[in-house]
């Protein structure tokens, strides 16, 4: 028996929050128990009193924001199953992939699963902003991380990654912005672990609609996983 804790880093989500909380809900997930554990990061939108009205889940508010990095972390220090997997709170991707998604853990064969995106046929974001210039700060992450951690992962910025509970709670982590991840996987990478792709389906929204990373976060990313090639 396994217990999967989902965690939900949320800033300003009131137009999507309600419909991903259910449709994580309706997931099956085999006879894998089920943890919901959203955190608010600070909120001024009424986020966080919709979450008060959602039953079943775990929520934790955070008095000011910190980051979506800030937000995972304070989930996975709450997060009470042995598999732990990050779900933005809009609805980008799609919560019935998670049990593809953690079958390699589950099946003994890593204890790091990083999904990479497959695009709509018709690639929405073409037609959205800055698609050109995420397009290439994103091949620029994975090369760069690739040839610094001698790995092979053809995506780190997709949002499900999965990881066992064991592992988390053994590497402290600094940073509290996009770049989390980042630090959090190459930290894996330098003890040695290796990653398994999963692929996963991506249904983009652009900046009016929500969306937050920019690219002065990609600067900071490609700042961290240089750094933390060579510090510990």
């Amino acid at each position: 028996m396994h217990k999967l804790s989902i965690i939900i880093p949320a800033y300003n989500e009131k137009g999507t929050i309600r419909e991903i909380i259910q449709k994580i809900k309706n997931v099956d997930l085999k006879g894998i128990e089920k943890e919901i554990i959203v955190v608010d990061d600070g909120s001024k939108d009424g986020t966080r009193d919709i979450l008060k009205t959602i039953s079943d889940i775990k929520y934790i508010f955070h008095e000011k924001n910190l980051g979506k990095g800030g937000a995972v972390k304070t989930g996975f220090q709450n997060a009470t199953g042995d598999i732990l997997i990050i779900q933005d709170a809009d609805l980008e991707y799609d919560p019935n992939e998670y049990c593809e998604v953690i079958r390699p853990i589950l099946e003994g064969k890593t204890e790091v699963v990083l999904g990479y995106r497959i695009m709509p046929k018709r690639d929405l974001r073409r037609h959205k902003s800055l698609y050109w210039l995420s397009w290439f700060g994103n091949h620029a992450i994975t090369l760069l991380t690739n040839v610094l951690y001698l790995n092979n992962a053809r995506e780190y910025e997709a949002c499900y990654k999965a990881f066992t509970k064991k592992l988390i709670d053994s590497i402290p982590i600094k940073t509290n912005g996009f770049e989390y991840d980042n630090e959090l996987v190459c930290k894996i990478l330098k003890r040695g672990y290796k990653t398994v792709d999963v692929p996963i389906h991506y249904y983009p929204r652009n900046y009016s609609e929500g969306k937050k990373i920019n690219w002065k976060d990609g600067i900071k990313i490609l700042w961290t996983i240089t750094k933390y090639r060579f510090i510990n």
